[in-house]
C-alpha cells in the first residue's frame, strides 16, 4: 500500500493576511465582563475567547465586523 499525504487546501475566498497578534493590544468586551476580546491590528479586528487566550483568534475585515456587530445588536449572536 502506498503512502499517502494529506495537503492542507487554503480557504476559498480567504483573503486575509497571518497576522501577528503576538503583540496585539487586546481589549475586553461587554466592559470586562464577557469571554470576549478584540484587537485592531493592521485594519482587521481581531477576536479571541478571554479565558483561552491561546485558542485561535477570528480575523474580520472591517465590513465582516459591521456585519456581526449589527446582527449583535439584533439578537442573532450571543457575545456573553
Amino acid at each position: 500500500m502506498a503512502d499517502s499525504t494529506t495537503q492542507q487546501q487554503p480557504l476559498v475566498g480567504w483573503d486575509k493576511p497571518d497576522l501577528d497578534l503576538s503583540k496585539a493590544e487586546w481589549q475586553s468586551s461587554s466592559r470586562g465582563l464577557g469571554d470576549v476580546q478584540i484587537a485592531f491590528v493592521e485594519g482587521f479586528i481581531a477576536m479571541r475567547n478571554r479565558d483561552r487566550p491561546e485558542s485561535p483568534s477570528l480575523i474580520f475585515t472591517p465590513a465582516e465586523w459591521g456585519a456581526f456587530v449589527s446582527g449583535a445588536r439584533e439578537g442573532e449572536f450571543d457575545l456573553t
